[in-house]
């Protein structure tokens, strides 16, 4: 009795916060001014982070800033069926309750390199070799809006779009893919803009060749599992689908960089160092390990972490580190998917843990042979655990839909 009360009364307060998608309010242009006023406590928050002897205040606020984010971003929905992208992208709150969660991570506050205090740098001859990093002796000349904006704003804005942490001190580890352009900034852009365009046109013929399968591709859903197939065509087109979905999603990806580059680079006076590249040629990796931990890119590692991996690692040390990990990465895209109206898709969920188990064969592998995965037959085995293993991603739910599945 008193455990149904119990229930009963976190099942409401849930749905408070998070409710039916069809309970959902339709989405207006006046909704966006809600979506924007939610993210003032954040940047609040990220202004905070960035202040000496703020912990408590900023533990204080936490609670507060992800209810309203969660509250606000799941409160509205666009009903037609071409609004499933945006649907998608208000069930992504959750990487700035990351943020959030980022803001109260250590107690004195996000540090960048060479920092001992925010905006207070190491003095001479007490660098910490883990804190040094190639450009730690050449500071940066300030950026154009560095100099217009007030100093609490660029603050706040430029904590909240660090999300690899490149130059911070909780990206310290990351895996930073080597740089092929040029640096001086006018080639810099030029090269951008020619990858850009041929991003452009592979994510445009992949989704093209998509939406030839029936069904498949629209906001409504559609299998790729075509039954009126005999069995031997119907694996060979779900597996042409996969490979094209994954390659309009590395496409789309780079694609999308490359225009935040250009606008960074090009009208914000950024320096073109502050942009390296975000994925590295991942169809060329020839180990798990590889394609997740460098070659895919790692945009949200840190959320993913957050998600699952702290809670995992806490739990059952490194081993529960890299379950958790991966199923929080299944949650957080289930999470869009849900505020699309798809419900909840345990599919997605066994995809990316299964992920955690394979990664640890690997590990057995290498110390029982003394050998570590690679080569043709590495690559063979990523083809194997990414292209056939993940093809159920794309059974129950449409590639337009789930094609992000994999982010």
């Amino acid at each position: 009795m008193v455990w149904n009360l119990y229930s009963s009364v976190l099942h409401d307060a849930f749905r408070t916060v998070i409710p039916y998608p069809e309970d959902s309010i339709p989405f207006t242009p006046y909704c966006f001014l809600y979506l924007v006023v939610s993210t003032f406590p954040l940047v609040y928050m990220a202004y905070l982070a960035r202040r000496p002897n703020t912990y408590l205040l900023r533990l204080m606020l936490l609670p507060a800033t992800v209810l309203v984010l969660l509250g606000t971003y799941y409160r509205f929905k666009l009903v037609s069926t071409s609004g499933a992208p945006l649907n998608w992208g208000l069930g992504k709150p959750s990487i700035f309750i990351v943020n959030s969660w980022r803001a109260v991570e250590t107690p004195e506050g996000m540090l960048k390199l060479g920092e001992e205090k925010p905006g207070i740098p190491i003095k001479s001859g007490q660098h910490d070799n883990s804190d040094a990093s190639p450009d730690a002796s050449s500071r940066v000349p300030p950026t154009i809006w560095e100099r217009r904006l007030p100093g609490w704003l660029y603050d706040s804005l430029e904590l909240l779009s660090t999300v690899r942490g490149i130059g911070w001190k909780f990206g310290t580890g990351l895996y930073v893919p080597k740089e092929h352009r040029p640096l001086e900034r006018s080639a810099f852009l030029s090269a951008t803009l020619v990858t850009s365009l041929q991003n452009f046109l592979v994510f445009d013929a992949c989704e093209s060749f998509i939406k030839l399968v029936p069904g498949v591709g629209s906001p409504e859903g559609g299998t790729i599992f075509r039954p009126e197939l005999p069995t031997l065509q119907r694996f060979l087109l779900s597996t042409a689908v996969h490979i094209a979905t994954g390659s309009s999603i590395c496409a789309g990806f780079e694609l999308s960089y490359d225009i935040l580059t250009l606008i960074g680079v090009g009208l914000l006076s950024q320096d073109p160092s502050s942009w390296p590249p975000v994925m590295d040629h991942p169809w060329q990796s020839d180990s798990l390990h590889v394609f997740w931990a460098k070659r895919w890119h790692q945009i949200l590692r840190e959320t993913f972490f957050i998600y699952g991996g702290f809670i995992g690692r806490f739990l059952a040390g490194n081993i529960g580190t890299v379950f958790g990990t991966f199923i929080g990465s299944a949650l957080f895209h289930e999470s869009a998917a849900y505020a699309m109206g798809s419900g909840f898709d345990t599919s997605v969920l066994f995809f990316f843990t299964l992920q955690a188990p394979l990664l640890i064969l690997e590990r057995l592998w290498t110390r029982t042979t003394g050998h570590r995965v690679k080569g043709m037959y590495g690559r063979l085995w990523v083809y194997f655990c990414i292209l056939i293993l993940g093809q159920p991603l794309g059974a129950s739910h449409s590639v337009d839909n789930g094609k992000h599945q994999l982010q």
